[in-house]
């Protein structure tokens, strides 16, 4: 995506809460903290069904790309990858999806019309396009391979609001 000077991974070091408060693997902070390699400890894995893991901004920023890892040690098809933006922690106030594809609504965020793809160790890059956000949700209802939900890394590229 095209993203202006200066962008830089603001989610790096953030906090990180989940719908899955306890993990099967992995603690939440390793949701952003830089390391995306394709090792089992580097995996935050979440119980079945749709589950989601936000990242605080801590404030508002102009985002143009999010980066995100699901689990690259197997190549494999996450289903129902739902980016959201919003400004509260809740998602009530001016959600905006910025990647759907979840073809039949089964997560219940509305139906989308993104393309599934396949995990690698590059990641997926989600252009934003400068929307303001303070807060990042990703959400994900399994893989063709399992029916948990593994994360391991969000970057979210952007520059200050103001």
């Amino acid at each position: 995506p095209n993203v202006p000077a200066g962008v830089q991974n603001v989610a790096l070091g953030k906090k990180v809460t989940a719908s899955d408060k306890s993990p099967i693997t992995g603690e939440l902070a390793q949701v952003t903290d830089g390391t995306k390699e394709a090792f089992d400890d580097q995996v935050v894995e979440m119980r079945k069904n749709t589950q989601w893991a936000q990242v605080d901004l801590g404030e508002e920023f102009k985002i143009y790309a999010i980066a995100l890892w699901h689990d690259h040690r197997w190549i494999q098809l996450y289903r129902d990858v739902i980016i959201q933006v919003a400004d509260d922690a809740d998602f009530t106030q001016n959600v905006r999806t910025v990647y759907n594809n979840d073809m039949d609504n089964s997560s219940g965020q509305g139906i989308g019309k993104d393309k599934e793809f396949f995990e690698t160790a590059y990641g997926r890059v989600i252009s934003v396009g400068g929307e303001k956000a303070r807060y990042v949700r990703s959400y994900t209802k399994g893989s063709n391979l399992s029916a948990l939900n593994c994360i391991q890394e969000i970057e979210v590229y952007a520059l200050p609001a103001k």
